[in-house]
């Protein structure tokens, strides 16, 4: 049995843990970022975006009879007309459009009526509508849009426009609240908020642009919006999300602040964009081919093509040169090279640390302007007829390069073709049937005599770095070579 003063004891604990969750929950919920005050100063310069493009369907209706004795100014005669278009004649009318309409957001950069949206948003648009938060609509001048960072801006005739603050995403830190304003499937200014998830996210079909992820609930219509931090200041402009719905799965992106203020200042002065080029075809340094290079740690990004007449060949880069440092700015994967060059003058010698044969050395490169046409057209080969293997390497079969094969990969002097693969290391390094072996290591293949040359001489139990064509597309490949 409990005494009187046990009981007491037991009461007195349960009160004063009650009383301790009472105080800790205000406590916690003052803790959590107040938002009224930033989307109440801020939302009015958000405004929705509507785009429509005239289409055209195709008239496959025959001409218009009226019915025999209907005047042909009369009421009905007037209302067919309207419908199935005018009498008489083996032409047929004239074929009759109807707008498509997309929705997106963007927000207002000046009092005079500069707004900022995305490329996508608008892209294709015969006319485009911007409507502001006092429900104010406007039809916009397309000023200028860019696809390659998806930044577009435009200009509407209004005064005294409320703006945003531009802030400073390179200050922005991984877990911290951020806020967007936007119009999601057409719902104008719904706030969504969430965290920094990842900075200088580089996605396959965005090269130039270094994205801010966030797990903020970006949808359809959201595009082209702000995103805030709690300062009230725009770090990035809303611009896509990873789903496989279509809907918001967690992952979002958004474009630097600063990448899209170099784009909107280029646009309105000059309507265009230019950007640094170096001129050289790059991929990631694995680690298998950190090893090959004696790296203590996979960094920088592996030259596997130096393009003709570009800004690296005249400073005299080489296939195989890996880039650590751009202009003092270190190159931690091949992804973030890209943005960095292109935010290069152009014109202006830049300083370009690379690693050579395992030395560390630095090239001084006259950054040229990216070409329009800055890709190569992919194509795939076809397989080459298999002929009698006359050195068998790694499980490869290897031939010299057909004339009619280099001419079509635009290949100079050297190589060896791969016509088959067995199991071995070749298979596992990744190399297939067809590709044309280019270098090994710091040495260039010429001819299958040499690459046996260079394939004894090659430490064993140490991993090689082998450069092949694929296609129109040099890859460094690792391959370990057996002990």
């Amino acid at each position: 049995m409990k005494t009187t003063s046990q009981r007491l004891h037991a009461f007195l604990l349960i009160l004063l843990v009650s009383l301790c969750l009472v105080v800790a929950s205000p406590v916690h919920a003052r803790g959590l970022p107040e938002f009224v005050p930033l989307v109440e100063a801020n939302s009015a310069a958000v405004v929705n975006i509507s785009t429509s493009r005239a289409m055209e369907l195709p008239s496959g209706h025959p001409p218009l009879q009226l019915p025999e004795g209907l005047p042909e100014d009369g009421p009905f005669g007037d209302l067919l007309r309207r419908f199935f278009g005018e009498r008489g004649g083996s032409a047929p009318p004239p074929r009759r459009g109807f707008d498509s309409t997309s929705l997106g957001s963007g927000f207002i950069i000046s009092s005079d009526g500069y707004v900022v949206t995305n490329h996508h948003v608008i892209q294709g648009a015969d006319e485009i509508e911007v409507r502001l938060s006092d429900r104010r609509t406007f039809i916009a001048e397309l000023i200028g849009s860019d696809p390659r960072t998806d930044v577009a801006v435009l200009r509407i005739e209004a005064r005294d426009l409320p703006t945003l603050t531009l802030g400073d995403s390179e200050s922005l830190r991984v877990g911290e609240w951020v806020l967007a304003i936007g119009s999601p499937f057409g719902f104008d200014h719904s706030v969504t908020a969430g965290i920094v998830s990842a900075k200088g996210r580089n996605l396959p079909s965005e090269s130039y642009v270094p994205f801010i992820q966030t797990d903020v609930a970006i949808n359809p219509g959201n595009s082209g919006g702000p995103l805030f931090n709690m300062n009230g200041e725009v770090v990035g402009i809303n611009s896509q999300i990873y789903s496989r719905t279509g809907g918001f799965m967690g992952l979002s992106f958004a474009i630097p602040i600063e990448v899209a203020m170099d784009v909107v200042g280029q646009l309105r002065d000059k309507g265009y964009v230019s950007r640094g080029w170096l001129g050289v075809i790059i991929q990631e340094v694995t680690r298998e081919l950190a090893d090959s290079f004696s790296m203590e740690r996979p960094t920088g990004a592996l030259v596997a093509r130096v393009l003709p007449d570009s800004p690296a060949q005249a400073a005299g880069l080489r296939t195989g040169d890996v880039i650590l440092s751009f202009n003092g700015t270190e190159v931690p994967r091949s992804s973030a090279l890209p943005p960095i060059v292109g935010r290069a003058p152009i014109d202006r010698p830049a300083r370009v640390e690379i690693l050579r044969d395992g030395k560390p050395m630095t090239v001084e490169v006259v950054i040229g302007e990216l070409p329009s046409e800055d890709e190569l057209a992919q194509s795939r080969v076809q397989d080459p007829t298999p002929a009698q293997p006359r050195f068998k390497p790694f499980g490869m079969h290897l031939e010299t390069v057909p004339d009619e094969l280099r001419e079509r990969l635009e290949l100079a002097a050297g190589g060896v073709l791969v016509t088959e693969v067995e199991s071995g290391p070749a298979q596992r390094a990744g190399i297939r049937r067809g590709d044309v072996i280019l270098m090994i290591n710091s040495h260039d293949i010429l001819s299958l005599e040499q690459m046996q040359e260079v394939v004894e001489a090659l430490p064993p139990g140490r991993s090689a770095r082998v450069l092949v064509q694929r296609g129109q597309g040099p890859i460094w490949m690792p391959l370990d070579v057996p002990e």
